[in-house]
């Protein structure tokens, strides 16, 4: 199965004291070890470390431990699909047509790179963004 990971559940999974860390830790594992195929879009990276260094945890998760843990838990094991400018483009378009702003954008990213790799499943924290994000793809989102 190719599964599409998003920030939160990357987060969630971890980040012991996250109060979704149960559910997501399993999800996270099974990408590590390579029971599913583990994928990532490129955006997810630089949102992960943007989160992780700036949680409101004891102790902060530093620069270099988050980066230790971006790169040893997530691209080493997983598929990181990057998106075309022309991609982007589509996607701006996309969630401006559709009367969209704010932050849906950067769930519409992962949307577009999840369809670049035909995963069979997005695994997010908060669904219904993505769903609103790709109508299309509800079937294909769900929580971990």
């Amino acid at each position: 199965m190719k599964v599409m990971f998003d920030t939160s559940v990357l987060v969630a999974g971890m980040v012991e004291p996250h109060p979704m860390h149960e559910r997501a830790l399993p999800w996270l594992k099974r990408a590590r070890s390579g029971d599913l195929e583990f994928f990532v879009a490129s955006h997810t990276l630089a949102e992960l470390y943007a989160v992780l260094t700036t949680l409101p945890v004891s102790p902060r998760i530093s620069p270099g431990a988050a980066w230790r843990l971006i790169r040893e838990d997530i691209i080493t094991p997983a598929k990181v699909i990057s998106i075309s400018p022309s991609d982007y483009g589509a996607v701006i378009r996309r969630v401006a047509d559709l009367g969209m702003s704010g932050g849906i954008i950067y769930d519409a990213i992962i949307t577009k790179a999840a369809q670049k790799a035909q995963v069979d499943r997005i695994l997010t924290l908060n669904p219904d963004d993505f769903t609103r994000a790709w109508p299309e793809g509800a079937t294909l989102i769900s929580l971990p």
